[in-house]
């Protein structure tokens, strides 16, 4: 799962969503480029509904990554 981050995202609007993720027993590597900040969710993301994280202040879209078996 990808969680996209809003263009002018608020320092504590990341921290929220990353401490949601933790709170939840997620993993997340972060990767900061000149215009979004995007989280990769490591983890079971099939138990994780991705209306919740898009409801969160700050988060702009977030993508699920079908399994290899889906595909």
């Amino acid at each position: 799962m990808l969680i996209v981050m809003k263009k002018q995202v608020r320092e504590q609007d990341l921290e929220q969503v990353k401490q949601f993720l933790i709170d939840q027993d997620f993993d997340f590597h972060q990767s900061t480029g000149a215009n979004r900040t995007i989280l990769g969710v490591i983890g079971d993301t099939a138990r994780l509904d991705p209306r919740t994280l898009e409801a969160l202040a700050g988060v702009h879209v977030v993508f699920r990554i079908p399994d290899e078996e889906t595909r």
